[in-house]
């Protein structure tokens, strides 16, 4: 009569929970400490996509050789147009693209006014006699700022 050596393979019940256990303790430590890292990075985002966009304003007044801005809506919507009559306002049919920030950063917003506007010639340069130079978001914990100098660099600070 032979003997079946009985082969164990696989964990036991009891060792998967200890490790289940373990790794519900290391999440709860460790995701208080994710907040504002995350906060840190979605206004890092929200700055960069509104860097993206003042800088694609910029080459695309001097692609279309005309006037093209971006003003702040509200606190979280900004629209990029067609300034056609130099006038600092978006006027019916100038309007390119508007953006909503909160769509994938929900806790920037904009610290500059309603109404601030960003004007570039069709030469790339910024328009200093209407537009401001300086554009502040704000998130959870802390703010940025995108400024755009006279010649029309655009520079976050």
């Amino acid at each position: 009569m032979t003997k079946f050596k009985r082969e164990s393979r696989g964990f036991t019940l009891i060792e998967l929970l200890i490790v289940i256990v373990f790794l519900g303790i290391l999440a709860a430590i460790a995701i208080p400490n994710m907040k504002p890292y995350m906060a840190q990075r979605r206004l890092n985002g929200a700055v960069r996509e509104v860097y993206s966009a003042l800088t694609a304003a910029r080459m695309q007044a001097v692609s279309e050789n005309r006037w093209i801005a971006l003003t702040i809506a509200d606190n979280s919507h900004y629209k990029l147009f067609r300034d056609n009559n130099n006038n600092g306002t978006v006027d019916t049919g100038e309007t390119i693209k508007t953006s909503d920030l909160h769509i994938s950063y929900h806790d920037v917003n904009f610290s500059s006014s309603s109404g601030t506007v960003i004007i570039f010639k069709p030469d790339g340069t910024r328009d200093n006699t209407v537009s401001n130079n300086t554009l502040v978001l704000a998130g959870s914990a802390e703010s940025k700022s995108i400024t755009i100098n006279n010649n029309g660099q655009v520079k976050i600070n």
